[in-house]
């Protein structure tokens, strides 16, 4: 009712609905999906979110999903900001959009109820906040490798430190990206495929993504609280070689340590995988990653969280 006071009362409201990110797509989803027919507008709020960050309450409880769900609704504009500055500009452009523009849109954010420092926001990011991905920080100084990293949400945490392990333990650079939309930036590769293949006598243009990623060398690893196939949906319009890192399977009771751990996207996972993608193209040797295993005590033969429950 209050999504859509503007028309049936004509006066403006903007509902913010809190609820626990995992239930919301799932038990919810016929009503978000009738409030798109309906033109509904607002703000959804997935709290507690994440596979791996409300660590307590086992499978139940633990959303890796719900921005795939969201990301099916053509009303919906989703968002997995990692901090505070993220949710305040996205907040501010919904009700820009909703408000002044009469957007018949809704929001869907998710948030987090883990404690990390929240850093200032960088001049100029506002844009690449609301398209979907933008450089958080550069890598400091040259090396003989570089790479990319992605992070969103909470483990956006997870992704800085594993920059750090690879300049202080394995001599490699990394920039560091928040994705802040997986969906935005599908939405934006979706639309220049089409607008390309319907005008097939003008230049073509480029996806964001693609743009932003065009000149920056070496693999890029993306990790999220959310499943590989997040990411995997901008897959074709990244440029290099591309690994997903994700939450596939069950949840868990754990602590957060134990629980990032065990679906492979703490800092020790990402740098294995870093060097994995390196040794791929052949960049190190093969015997950097066995190493690295070692020194961080993972067990490459160990099955897979997807497939742990059917073990």
């Amino acid at each position: 009712a209050a999504g859509t006071s503007y028309a049936t009362h004509g006066e403006p409201m903007i509902p913010f609905f809190i609820f626990y990110s995992m239930f919301g797509w799932q038990r919810a989803g016929d009503l978000l999906w009738s409030a798109g027919d309906q033109r509904a507008r607002g703000f959804l709020l997935g709290a507690t979110a994440g596979r791996t960050t409300l660590n307590g309450e086992g499978l139940q409880h633990e959303d890796g999903h719900s921005h795939i769900l969201a990301s099916t609704n053509p009303a919906c504009v989703a968002y997995d900001p990692a901090f505070a500055h993220e949710t305040a500009v996205i907040i501010k452009d919904g009700l820009q959009r909703m408000v002044e523009d009469n957007e018949d849109i809704f929001y869907y954010l998710t948030l987090y109820n883990e404690p990390y420092e929240q850093p200032k926001m960088l001049d100029g990011s506002a844009g690449g906040i609301l398209r979907g991905i933008y450089l958080f920080r550069e890598a400091a100084d040259d090396r003989e490798h570089k790479v990319q990293l992605f992070g969103s949400g909470a483990i956006m945490q997870q992704v800085l430190r594993a920059a750090d392990l690879l300049a202080e333990e394995h001599d490699i650079a990394a920039d560091v990206w928040s994705v802040t939309s997986y969906q935005q930036l599908m939405i934006d590769g979706l639309e220049v495929e089409r607008w390309n293949f319907l005008h097939p006598d003008e230049g073509k243009r480029i996806p964001y993504v693609s743009s932003v990623l065009q000149s920056k060398p070496g693999p890029v690893i993306a990790a999220s609280d959310y499943v590989k196939a997040l990411p995997g949906l901008i897959s074709r319009w990244v440029p290099q070689t591309f690994l997903p890192l994700g939450t596939d399977g069950f949840g868990r009771s754990d602590s957060r340590e134990e629980l990032r751990s065990w679906f492979e996207i703490d800092a020790e996972h990402i740098v294995v995988a870093t060097l994995a993608a390196l040794a791929d193209g052949r960049a190190v040797k093969p015997r950097v990653v066995r190493d690295a295993l070692r020194t961080y005590k993972i067990d490459p033969e160990r099955v897979s969280p997807y497939l742990a429950s059917q073990a």
